[in-house]
């Protein structure tokens, strides 16, 4: 257990990030859940877009509050425009 001040501050504000970032971590995976049920049932195109749309602005938003890197933001984006592509190219 810390005995400065500062370092008990430091624990406080660090459980409070780890909960913030798991739960927009968390609205990623599930917004990206969303999209590839849509797209593996591929009949609604329209649909897919929303979802798809919906799901890269969680990505961005997630990289801009710093909780995920934006490497990592991109090549989720990537992933999921790819699958698109691919679903809805025939």
């Amino acid at each position: 257990m810390a005995h400065h001040k500062s370092a008990k501050k430091r624990i406080r504000t660090s459980e409070k990030r780890r909960l913030y970032n798991r739960s927009v971590k968390s609205r990623v995976k599930t917004f990206s859940h969303y999209f590839e049920v849509a797209a593996e049932t591929a009949e609604n195109k329209e649909d897919a877009v929303a979802k798809l749309n919906t799901a890269i602005s969680e990505i961005q938003k997630a990289a801009s509050k710093g909780v995920l890197h934006k490497n990592t933001a991109a090549r989720k984006v990537a992933r999921l425009a790819r699958q698109f592509n691919r679903t809805f190219s025939k």
